[in-house]
């Protein structure tokens, strides 16, 4: 998996300022043996940029090894048209053309869609709008939004939305639609980001916006009018089964947390005074605050499941000691990689062990309250054991976060880097 050299994280968010002469969008058509479709296609796009885009633009051809006229063409256009150029590639794969484009464009907004223009024009200008303005990192075309019109067969309804159930299935994703072909990105975003893209074709969309999401960019959906192209070249199955083995690659990775994607977080707002550590307010409290309770309550949803079942065949105390042992290795696992952002497999045997003795504070809690309910009735109720559990339980939970945060995942200090304040 390539690894991303640069160093520090995002700046905050700020509105583009323009340079003279200097295109503001770069907007990248890759395309293969397109000797037919090309010149309509770069023509329409042209008169409709210049028509209602308010900043200078580029258009640029990026030609995947074709092998027909394709070329030829791209070169005529480019010396026709005015704010058109054309790129070679000798290799196939349109993450490839995409990734070469745009890590040599100078563009601050760079953007792509495919030859046939079956996205509707008009959602051009707001898809890149929010990354202009300094509200979204990148920029997506939706056709499965409630508001977006669509004519395609119903095979490729079908495969597209079973592809994005996967995702949101064994990835999380949450934007709705990897596959279409209408995307834009800020180009410091994409310095940060395209070197952890591993793929080079089909993949790269989705690729790129689950490595944006889980890093926690914020990605922009347009609804947008698309009418299929009964022409495509774009074989279903094998294309299909490279994104199946993209799947299983990037979710490995994340699961072991092989890629930096701290690299890619960005500052809270844009309001300098966020930029820095507050005196007194330890950083990413309120953060880990929600996160922790999140895992809380599934963790303790979790534990009460575990006693019941447990206590079928077991007395109280050895159903809690069992429930609260299994859900507390999920709890410290999951509050280390979603609470506390640890990744990979450094000291994560010695957070356990860490874990485990919390474990078993919270187990004299638990046990204790058990305990004495005991020594008050012969024979208690089930709804009054789970009662007292999940008060004992959230006595122990403000202890276990107390301990989470300063001894099993202390905060790493490191040298604070000054922010240019850009809104002088």
């Amino acid at each position: 998996m390539p690894t991303d050299t640069s160093s520090g994280a995002l700046p905050a968010r700020a509105p583009l300022a323009p340079a003279p002469g200097e295109p503001v969008l770069d907007v990248v058509i890759p395309v293969y043996n397109e000797e037919k479709d090309l010149g309509p296609c770069v023509r329409r796009l042209h008169a409709h940029l210049t028509r209602t885009f308010p900043y200078p633009f580029r258009i640029t051809i990026a030609d995947n090894a074709s092998t027909d006229r394709t070329p030829a063409c791209a070169a005529e256009l480019a010396a026709a048209v005015p704010g058109v150029r054309s790129v070679r590639l000798e290799e196939k794969g349109r993450g490839r053309a995409l990734r070469t484009v745009w890590s040599h464009s100078e563009a601050p907004v760079l953007a792509y869609m495919d030859v046939d223009l079956s996205t509707d024009l008009n959602a051009l200008l707001p898809l890149v709008a929010p990354l202009i303005s300094g509200h979204s990192d990148l920029a997506i075309g939706t056709r499965l939004a409630r508001s977006s019109r669509v004519v395609r067969g119903a095979k490729r309804e079908f495969v597209s939305r079973a592809y994005n159930l996967l995702l949101r299935s064994s990835l999380a994703a949450r934007f709705s639609d990897a596959q279409c072909g209408f995307k834009a990105i800020r180009r410091e975003v994409a310095e940060r980001l395209l070197p952890l893209v591993e793929d080079t074709g089909w993949f790269f969309d989705t690729e790129m916006l689950v490595l944006a999401e889980r890093a926690g960019l914020r990605i922009h959906e347009v609804p947008v009018d698309w009418v299929d192209d009964p022409d495509s070249t774009v074989h279903i199955v094998r294309t299909a089964t490279e994104d199946l083995k993209g799947v299983w690659r990037v979710g490995r990775a994340l699961a072991l947390g092989e890629l930096p994607l701290d690299r890619l977080a960005r500052p809270f707002g844009d309001d300098p005074r966020d930029r820095i550590s507050l005196p007194g307010v330890p950083r990413g409290l309120a953060r880990q605050l929600l996160g922790f309770c999140a895992v809380g309550v599934l963790s303790t949803l979790g534990y009460l499941a575990l006693y019941s079942l447990f206590r079928l065949g077991a007395g109280p105390q050895a159903a809690n000691a069992a429930a609260l042992l299994a859900s507390t290795v999920g709890n410290t696992a999951a509050n280390r990689r979603l609470t506390f952002g640890v990744r990979g497999r450094d000291r994560a045997l010695r957070h356990q062990a860490q874990g485990l003795v919390v474990f078993a504070i919270g187990l004299a809690l638990t046990s204790g309250s058990l305990a004495a309910l005991g020594a008050g009735t012969d024979d208690p109720a089930p709804g009054t054991e789970l009662a007292v559990l999940v008060t004992a339980n959230l006595a122990a939970t403000v202890l276990r976060f107390l301990l989470f945060r300063a001894w099993v995942f202390p905060e790493r200090r490191t040298t604070p880097v000054p922010v240019k304040d850009d809104h002088r």
